[in-house]
């Protein structure tokens, strides 16, 4: 690797060290209950420690994000869709994405991308942070399964589909609270930039749903049916899927391979889950992320027909941003807590090593990392 992955790497080990700063524990049931209360009340000197270091966590990713210049495969593809938004042509993006293009090209210039690249890194780390200072009880933990698991990264690319993951793990809390009404719009926003958001309604309220209920044959009967109706039923899932996206028939995404990394993190958690199912009984919030997981390990063992798969199970796998440290909190303090925590920091530590090598791939290029100060 050459010296400008250095940039990513410095950048995950400054803000995890900001991360280190932030003590929310006390916080976060409180931002997940929300109500009316919520947020009243002055500001204590522990909490204005934490948004002055949630703040510069924020300046930061926005700032490698927004800076960036022909840093991902489909930079200049975007480009090119944006000269063809301002032309008032076709293009296959969604009417929110395209509306904000050509408001932004007609307020700095045209072909000012710079300024359009820098607009959606803005709100999409900001979606991002929001959703690790409400639902974060580790802050530090969940920041550093976020930046090494990839999420953070690969955002520079596919910009409208990680703007729209971003506004999805914004929007759990509100499924945990009941808060159905603002779910549904916050989806519906994020639909207007990439519509395959739309399929986290049904997954997410299902997840509720079953994290607030004591489970009966029937809910087991129930999955399995839908579990054999992704193994016998493909063909029609697929209609459906090319109903929406015909594009993808055919293409390079459509070729069934299986995540095997991804298959691995989520029956890794799943067996994590399981040493601390106490901690799991009688905690809606931690059974929430828990199915998300469990949905995602069947997506990716059962979907491999999907087109862009990872796309589809990144909308449930993320949860373990906050599941893995609400699980590792479960266990008793001693030594295989500390087991368990150096091995889950080893493991994605790991992983990014891995995802530093690929990001040098033709169908990736996140490396090498350039920036419009220094690059120009």
């Amino acid at each position: 690797m050459e010296k400008s992955a250095l940039v990513y790497v410095i950048l995950t080990m400054v803000t995890v060290g900001f991360g280190l700063c932030v003590e929310n524990r006390d916080y976060v049931p409180q931002a997940i209950r929300g109500g009316r209360e919520f947020g009243r009340g002055p500001c204590e000197r522990r909490q204005a420690r934490n948004r002055i270091a949630v703040f510069a966590i924020y300046c930061l990713l926005t700032g490698v994000s927004a800076c960036r210049i022909a840093v991902g495969n489909d930079y200049w593809v975007y480009r090119d869709n944006f000269l063809l938004i301002t032309q008032e042509r076709h293009v296959s993006s969604e009417f929110g994405f395209n509306y904000i293009v050509k408001w932004i090209q007609e307020l700095f210039g045209h072909d000012e991308y710079l300024y359009v690249f820098a607009f959606f890194s803005i709100i999409t780390v900001f979606f991002f942070v929001k959703a690790l200072e409400d639902q974060g009880s580790c802050f530090a933990l969940s920041l550093y399964l976020l930046m090494t698991g990839g999420y953070y990264f690969n955002s520079l690319n596919s910009v409208r589909y990680y703007l729209a993951l971003a506004m999805a793990l914004f929007s759990m809390k509100y499924v945990i609270r009941g808060e159905y009404g603002k779910f549904v719009l916050v989806i519906l926003a994020g639909a207007m930039f990439h519509k395959s958001v739309l399929l986290v309604i049904p997954v997410y309220l299902a997840a509720g749903f079953l994290a607030g209920a004591s489970l009966k044959r029937w809910h087991y009967a129930a999955g399995g049916f839908f579990v054999a109706t992704l193994i016998f039923g493909q063909s029609l899932y697929r209609e459906i899927i090319f109903f929406f996206y015909p594009f993808y028939r055919d293409s390079a995404f459509d070729n069934g391979e299986l995540s095997y990394a991804n298959i691995l993190k989520c029956a890794c958690v799943l067996a994590l889950a399981l040493v601390c199912r106490r901690g799991l009984k009688d905690d809606p919030v931690k059974r929430f992320y828990f199915f998300l997981n469990l949905f995602g390990l069947v997506v990716y063992s059962c979907g491999s027909f999907i087109p862009e798969v990872s796309r589809v199970g990144y909308y449930m796998i993320i949860a373990q941003i906050f599941l893995i440290p609400g699980l590792l909190d479960c266990l008793p303090a001693g030594r295989f807590r500390r087991f368990c925590h150096g091995g889950v920091v080893c493991a994605f530590g790991g992983y990014f090593f891995l995802l530093l090598r690929g990001m040098y791939a033709v169908d990736v290029r996140l490396l090498p990392y350039l920036n419009w100060i220094f690059n120009d």
